[in-house]
């Protein structure tokens, strides 16, 4: 069985190049840490660095381990973190997970609520793609993430409970001068000769947009690949083509377009926002009083009062 403090000291020597920096961050003296890397060597039954005249190179063999040293140590914060959380509503560290549309509209709401409530308590946000923001909960580097999904691809993972928050859903961005306004609302399948603005081809939203108008019977003609919500609004507003946008992605809108709901007996996929957690860790008091702020937040941006203003006050302009 390999000693886990002498396998994270490999970890720091290998990510610092050096055993005297290793030492050093683990408040240890550089004849222990040699001695300690030298019983980790016998452990392992080979040799697992190479001393340069200037620091250290990891073996094949040294570089693999560290390798799981990293996600070792990780686990060990993640759960140092957990303990200090269970101590009190008011101490500790919340580590939450959110995507970018959701870090852009309700996120900053609840964490400004939560902490007036609760300044004793630390934040820390990771913000990732889907897979990235799950691998995180199943590691437990975070303890709560904001996570979305379609109706084709439900989010069915039994070791997470889902909380649904809210239905986000999508809607048309057409240049504020766009004959489009016209409408009471639109459908899909009246939009085959546009051109359309998208997001990158490995965006989600991609995919919704060519779903969308396959089922309506034709396929979209891209005129621009954006790489964010504002790019896309700005290639609408210069007229180049329309896009389609989940509602919460445009809380920031520009006062250069406009945003058109699609007709209810054919409306365009909504996505739902859910808070996740894993299941088998139990809620901290923390990441409880999170969750109640988030589904209030939730409930103000999933108003009807809030759509209408979005969609109606646009026509005005």
């Amino acid at each position: 069985m390999l000693n886990v403090r002498r396998l994270l000291l490999l970890t720091e020597a290998t990510e610092r190049g050096s055993l005297t920096a290793a030492a050093e961050a683990l408040g240890m003296t550089t004849s222990a840490a040699s001695q300690q890397m030298s019983l980790l060597e016998q452990e392992a039954g080979q040799p697992l660095i190479e001393r340069l005249p200037r620091g250290i190179r990891p073996t094949p063999a040294g570089a693999a381990l560290a390798e799981r040293g990293q996600r070792i140590r990780r686990e060990l914060r993640a759960a140092q973190a957990d303990l200090d959380s269970f101590t009190a509503l008011d101490q500790g560290t919340l580590r939450l997970g959110s995507f970018p549309t959701a870090s852009a509209s309700l996120l900053p709401l609840a964490l400004t609520r939560f902490r007036r409530r609760h300044a004793g308590v630390r934040i820390e946000v990771r913000a990732g793609v889907l897979a990235e923001l799950r691998e995180m909960l199943h590691t437990g580097e975070v303890e709560q993430a904001l996570l979305w999904d379609y109706e084709w691809n439900r989010l069915d993972d039994p070791a997470l409970t889902l909380t649904h928050l809210l239905d986000d859903p999508t809607v048309l961005v057409v240049p504020a001068d766009s004959p489009l306004r016209a409408r009471p609302s639109v459908r899909l399948g009246d939009l085959a000769d546009q051109e359309w603005i998208i997001r990158a081809d490995n965006h989600p939203v991609a995919d919704v947009l060519r779903r969308s108008c396959r089922q309506a019977g034709f396929e979209p003609r891209i005129a621009y690949s954006s790489h964010d919500y504002q790019e896309a609004q700005a290639m609408v507003a210069a007229g180049l083509g329309i896009a389609l946008a989940p509602r919460l992605a445009l809380t920031s809108r520009r006062s250069d377009v406009r945003l058109l709901p699609f007709a209810s007996d054919v409306p365009a996929p909504t996505r739902r926002i859910l808070l996740t957690r894993a299941q088998a860790r139990p809620a901290t008091p923390p990441a409880q009083a999170m969750a109640r702020v988030l589904r209030t937040v939730a409930q103000r941006f999933a108003a009807p009062g809030l759509h209408r203003a979005q969609l109606g006050a646009v026509r005005r302009g």
